[in-house]
Formats: C-alpha cells, structure tokens, sequence
C-alpha cells in the first residue's frame, strides 16, 4: 500500500512539473510525461513478475487446464502493453497511430483467444 501511495504522489509531482514546464517548452513537458509512464511501466513489470511467481503454482496444480490461464495471461499483458503504447502516441498528439496500435491490440487479443473459443465449440459439440 505504501508503494502504491509513493508512486502516485510521484506521478502527480511529476505532472505538476511538466505543466509548469508546458508553456515554456511544450516539447520537455511531454518528455517528462513518457518519463513519467515509463517509471510507471516498470514497476509495473516488477509488481507482474510477483504475480506470475504465484501464477506458477496455480499452472503445476491445474495441469492441463494451465493453458487455459496461459491464454488469459497473455491477452493481459496484449491490453496492458497496447494501452500503455496507445496512451503515450496520444499525449504525444499522434492520434491516428494511437487508434491503430489500439486496432492491433484488439486484433491480438482476438487471435491469442480463439484456441478458448474453439475448445468452448468442441465441448457443445460433444455434448449434443
């Protein structure tokens, strides 16, 4: 909890900065800001590495149903890493690049998915 309160009160300092920077140097205050969200991203990666730790037990004892989550965790780390590239090409004021990588990401999560939606077809069909 206390990390959560620490890395908040960065990002609102550090986006208090970049807007009393903005009208001086428009151009500095958006590095500040990508600054800013990869600081976030990487903790981000840290807290995601202790998740998977846990997650690693959970796959030893489902077995063959451990791919199962294998997809979900996949799709999850497609929306996060879309999101987080999306936003920054958005701050930046490139829009249309923004709507694609959120394009290619929903492409992806609908690919990594259809492994569940073909097992998910095969159980109706073995059940009528």
């Amino acid at each position: 909890m206390l990390t959560i309160i620490k890395i908040s009160l960065f990002c609102m300092v550090g986006v208090l900065v970049a807007l009393q920077i903005k009208g001086a140097n428009p151009g500095f205050s958006t590095y500040i800001g990508i600054a800013i969200g990869v600081v976030l991203f990487v903790f981000c990666v840290g807290e995601i590495g202790n998740v998977v730790d846990k997650l690693g037990d959970l796959f030893q004892n489902l077995g063959n149903a451990g791919g199962y989550l294998q997809i979900l965790l996949k799709v999850m780390g497609i929306t996060y890493i879309c999101e987080f590239s999306s936003g920054i090409c958005r701050d930046a004021g490139f829009h249309t690049v923004s709507e694609q990588i959120d394009v290619l990401g929903k492409v992806s999560v609908m690919i990594s998915g259809l492994p569940i939606l073909f097992a998910v077809v095969e159980q109706i069909q073995a059940f009528l």
